[in-house]
C-alpha cells in the first residue's frame, strides 16, 4: 500500500471510527518501509489540523525502529498539544527504550492522571532492559518532589523495577515515619510483590502490619502477598471455578448500592448471574468469584472465604483508594488493581477462566494477571467506545479538529485499542445481539466474527423475573386498594409534594446511573422544555445525590439548569437517587398500575442512553409491562417491537426523544390489548438470568476443556 496511500486513507475515511481503524495500516506501512521520506510524511500529518491523523502518525512512528524516528517520537513528549504528549508516552512503550525519554516520562508519572498511567506503563515495559538506570532515575526524581501524591506515584513506579537498588529504596521509604502516607503505602504494596527478596522484606512489613490505620491494613495485605501458597487443585469433575469482574462498583449480594456512581446494570447482572450459575447443576459451575472494589480491611477477610472448599458464590474486594473513584478517573489505579486481582485469584487456588466485560482499568489489570497466571479469558465484546464515537461524529459534537481534546478526557483511542486487544487475546468472545451484528463488529471494532465462528457466541443478558413478578403482584394489589408495601409506601412519600393538579398524571420513569452516556439530563431537558411536562410527571431513579461524583455532578447541574431544584415538585420532577434493585423493581410496577390519589396508570419507561449495548433496566421495565422508549441501535433494537411494546428512536437527539416519549404516552394511555403481556412473555421466553446462565455454561465448559487440552499437548503439568 505504501505510507502515503495509508495516510491518505486515514485522512479520507468517511468517519472517525474508520480513520482510527485505518491507523493500524499506517503503522504497519511505516514499519515496513522506514526511511527519511516516511518520516517526512508522518511529520506533515503531525503538524496538520486533522487530529485523528496526527495521533495515527504518533503510533506509526513507534513502529520505525531507527534513531531518527526515536528522536522524533521522544520530542513529542514536549509537544504543545496534550493529546500528542499523551499518545507519545503510550507509543514509546512499543519502541526500544530511550534514555533521553526517561526523564520526561518520569515527569509525566509524577504529574499523574491518564497520561501518567501511560508513561508508567511504558517505563514498566522498559524496566527489564533498563532496570538499574530506571531505578536510579526514579530515586533521583524523588529527591526533587515534595507533593505527597506525586511521591506516591514515583514510589509505585519504582516498585515495578526489579533491581536490588529499588528494594533498598522501597524499604527506606516504607520505614520512614516522616514520609508521606501515599509514598509509604506504595512502598509497602510493592514490597509485598518482591517474593525473591522475602527474607529481607518480611520482617519490616510485619512490623508495620502490627499498627493501625491505612498503612497497617496495606502491610497486612503485603504479608499475605509474600506467603507461599500451597498448590490446591480441584478436579474439574467437581465443577468449574469462574471469576468475573467489574471493578468500579460496590457489589454485594443485596445490591444495596445499585444506581450510585458506577453501580449500574452490570453490578446487578453479576450478582444474579453468579447465583444462577451455581444454582443450576447442569451448568457444571461449582464456584463463582465476583470481584469488585472495596476497603483493604474487607479484602483481607474475603480471602478466608475465597479459599474455603465450601465457597459457592463469593465476593472478592480489590482495595483501591479510601474514597470511590469513578471509572473514567480510575486508570491511574492500574497497578493497585492488578495487585488486588492477583491476590484474590491466587487465594482461590484454581480459576478455570476469567470473564471480562468492560474496556476499563479493571479489565486492563485483570488481563495482565490472567496472562501471568495462565488463566484463559472470556471477553464480552461490545462496540464501546466505537458506537459513542460514531454517534458523536454523526451529530457533529465530535470532529477531527477537536478529537484530541475530547480524547484527552474520554480516552477513546486507548479504550478502542483495549477492546481489540482483549478480544484478540481471548480464548472465546461473547457478543450481544444486534440487528447487524457481523457488520457492526467488522466496521466498528474491526473483528470478522465469520472467520472463526467457533470462537464467538451470541448471548443475551437476562433479568431476575421472580423479583419482577413479585413486584407486579404488590403494585397491582395496592392499585386495587390494598395497603402499600414498604417500598411502594416510600415511593408514595416521594410523590406527596406533587401539587394536586399533577396527581392525575402518569409517570415517565428512568432508572440508571447519572452519567452523560445514560442521557438522564437529556431526558429531563426534553421533558421540561415542551408539552411533555403537561402530560406526565418525571421520576429519575439513580445517582448518589449527597456526595455526587464528577459525572453525577455534571448531570445534576444540567438538570438544575432545566428545572431548578426548588421548582422540582411544582414542575413534577422527582430525583430519587439510587435505590436497591428490588425497590426500583417495585417502583416500576407501581408506575405501571398507578398509585391511588397520587399517580394514574399509563406510565412509560425511558432509556435515553446515547448507546445501550443491551439494557438490563429496559428489560426489567418491559417484563413489568411498561411501554418503553429505547435507542434504535444496539441490543434494544433486537427485542423492542417498535410501535407495539416500545418506541425506538435516536435518543441522543432531544427532539427525537421528546416525540418518542409523547408517542409512547399515547399508546400507554389506550386500552391494553395484550401489549403488556406480550412484553412480559418476550422477556420470560428469551431474557431471564437463568437463560443467560444456560447460554454461558457451555462456553465456559468449552474454554476449560480447550485449556486442559492445550496443557496436555504442551506437556505442562497442571
Amino acid at each position: 500500500m505504501g505510507v502515503q496511500t495509508a495516510l491518505d486513507a486515514v485522512l479520507e475515511a468517511p468517519g472517525i471510527v474508520d480513520a482510527m481503524r485505518l491507523a493500524d495500516d499506517l503503522a504497519f506501512e511505516a514499519g515496513r518501509d522506514p526511511g527519511v521520506r516516511t518520516l517526512r510524511v508522518l511529520g506533515k500529518a503531525l503538524g496538520g489540523d486533522d487530529q485523528v491523523a496526527a495521533i495515527a502518525a504518533v503510533h506509526a512512528l513507534a513502529e520505525i525502529h531507527d534513531e531518527q524516528a526515536g528522536r522524533m517520537l521522544t520530542a513529542l513528549l514536549s509537544d504543545h498539544r496534550g493529546s500528542i504528549r499523551e499518545h507519545a508516552a503510550w507509543a514509546l512503550g512499543s519502541a526500544r527504550p530511550r534514555f533521553d525519554a526517561m526523564g520526561r516520562l518520569i515527569g509525566q508519572v509524577a504529574d499523574g492522571g491518564f497520561t501518567g498511567m501511560l508513561a508508567q506503563r511504558t517505563l514498566e515495559l522498559w524496566s527489564g532492559a533498563t532496570s538499574q538506570t530506571l531505578a536510579v532515575s526514579l530515586e533521583t526524581a524523588l529527591l526533587g518532589v515534595d507533593d505527597p501524591a506525586a511521591r506516591g506515584r514515583l514510589v509505585e513506579t519504582l516498585g515495578l523495577v526489579r533491581a536490588d537498588i529499588a528494594t533498598r529504596v522501597l524499604l527506606t521509604v516504607a520505614r520512614d515515619e516522616d514520609e508521606a502516607e501515599d509514598a509509604r503505602v506504595a512502598a509497602v504494596s510493592a514490597l509485598g510483590q518482591r517474593t525473591s527478596d522475602r527474607p529481607q522484606v518480611t520482617g519490616p512489613i510485619e512490623d508495620l502490619a502490627g499498627g493501625d490505620g491505612r498503612l497497617a491494613e496495606v502491610a497486612r495485605l503485603a504479608v499475605i502477598d509474600l506467603e507461599v501458597l500451597p498448590a490446591r487443585r480441584i478436579p474439574r469433575e467437581n465443577g468449574l471455578t469462574v471469576a468475573q469482574l467489574f471493578l468500579h462498583a460496590d457489589i454485594d449480594p443485596t445490591l444495596a448500592a445499585a444506581g450510585a456512581g458506577d453501580n449500574g446494570g452490570i453490578a446487578t447482572l453479576l450478582v444474579r448471574l453468579g447465583d444462577a450459575l451455581v444454582a443450576d447443576p447442569a451448568a457444571e459451575v461449582r464456584r463463582v468469584l465476583t470481584l469488585s472494589r472495596g476497603p483493604a480491611s474487607q479484602a483481607a477477610l474475603d480471602l478466608l472465604e475465597i479459599g474455603s472448599a465450601e465457597a459457592v458464590h463469593v465476593y472478592g474486594h480489590v482495595p483501591l483508594r479510601s474514597e470511590p473513584v469513578p471509572s473514567a478517573a480510575a486508570w491511574p489505579l492500574r497497578v493497585t488493581a492488578r495487585r488486588g486481582i492477583r491476590r484474590i485469584l491466587r487465594a482461590a487456588g484454581q480459576v478455570d477462566l476469567l470473564h471480562l466485560r468492560m474496556a476499563d482499568v479493571g479489565s486492563l489489570a485483570a488481563a495482565d494477571v490472567a496472562r501471568e497466571l495462565g488463566i484463559p479469558v472470556v471477553f464480552t465484546v461490545a462496540p464501546d467506545p466505537h458506537a459513542v464515537i460514531r454517534s458523536l461524529d454523526l451529530s457533529g459534537e465530535l470532529t477531527r479538529a477537536d478529537f484530541g481534546a475530547v480524547d484527552l478526557r474520554e480516552h477513546f483511542w486507548f479504550r478502542a485499542r483495549l477492546v481489540h486487544s482483549l478480544a484478540s487475546n481471548a480464548a472465546h468472545t461473547v457478543l450481544f445481539p444486534r440487528p447487524e451484528l457481523a457488520r457492526d463488529m467488522s466496521q466498528l471494532v474491526g473483528i470478522d466474527i465469520a472467520s472463526r465462528p467457533e470462537r464467538h457466541t451470541i448471548v443475551a443478558e437476562g433479568v431476575d423475573l421472580e423479583v419482577i413478578e413479585h413486584s407486579v403482584d404488590e403494585a397491582r394489589a395496592h392499585a386495587q386498594g390494598g395497603e402499600p408495601t414498604a417500598p411502594i409506601a416510600a415511593l408514595r412519600a416521594l410523590l406527596e409534594p406533587l401539587p394536586t393538579d399533577r396527581r392525575t398524571l402518569p409517570l415517565v420513569v428512568s432508572v440508571g446511573r447519572l452519567h452523560r452516556v445514560k442521557g438522564m439530563a437529556t431526558l429531563v431537558e426534553a421533558w421540561a422544555s415542551g408539552p411533555l411536562r403537561d402530560r406526565a410527571n418525571l421520576l429519575i431513579i439513580g445517582g448518589e445525590l449527597e456526595h455526587p461524583s464528577l459525572d453525577e455532578r455534571e448531570q445534576l447541574d444540567r438538570i438544575d439548569a432545566a428545572v431548578p431544584a426548588a421548582d422540582r415538585a411544582a414542575s413534577g420532577l422527582i430525583i430519587a437517587g439510587h435505590r436497591p434493585n428490588d425497590v426500583a423493581a417495585r417502583w416500576l410496577a407501581a408506575a405501571r398500575f398507578g398509585l391511588p390519589d397520587i399517580a394514574t396508570p399509563g406510565a412509560v419507561y425511558v432509556c435515553a442512553s446515547v448507546k445501550e449495548e443491551f439494557g438490563i433496566a429496559l428489560l426489567e421495565a418491559m417484563a413489568t409491562g411498561l411501554m418503553v422508549v429505547a435507542p434504535d441501535g444496539g441490543g434494544p433494537a433486537t427485542y423492542v417491537a417498535d410501535g407495539r411494546t416500545g418506541i425506538l428512536t435516536q435518543t441522543w437527539d432531544r427532539g427525537h426523544l421528546e416525540h418518542a416519549v409523547a408517542a409512547a404516552l399515547d399508546i400507554a394511555a389506550g386500552a391494553d390489548d395484550g401489549r403488556a403481556a406480550e412484553a412480559h412473555d418476550m422477556v420470560k421466553q428469551s431474557f431471564t438470568i437463568q437463560a443467560m446462565a444456560q447460554a454461558l455454561a457451555p462456553v465456559y465448559r468449552g474454554v476449560a476443556a480447550d485449556e486442559a487440552e492445550l496443557i496436555r499437548d504442551a506437556g505442562i503439568p497442571l
